[in-house]
């Protein structure tokens, strides 16, 4: 029986459905892992469209990943000294 199934020749399709399923089990353990973790911190401001003004009433310090600070504060996700007016793709809502 296990020489049966070795044996079978695999088509492209079956393939590339296994190789789909594969990629959806590894991004579903790494977002596990990373919001089990709050790991995100450290992807550049450019790579999340960050801009120091807000997009119409979505703003950091209505963010559940801005953290405040003095002036400035930080964020979850993006590096650096974020604006608390500003906006990234990333912004989600505080409950």
């Amino acid at each position: 029986m296990m020489s049966d199934i070795l044996q079978k020749k695999l088509s492209r399709r079956e393939l590339l459905k296994g190789g789909a399923m594969l990629a959806s089990i590894a991004v579903l353990a790494t977002t596990s892992a990373i919001t089990s973790t709050s790991a995100i911190a450290g992807v550049p401001k450019a790579a999340m469209q960050y801009r120091d003004t807000p997009n119409g009433q979505q703003d950091c310090s209505k963010c559940s990943l801005f953290i405040p600070g003095s002036s400035n504060g930080t964020c979850k996700v993006v590096d650096g000294s974020i604006s608390p007016h500003g906006y990234c793709v990333a912004f989600a809502a505080k409950a």
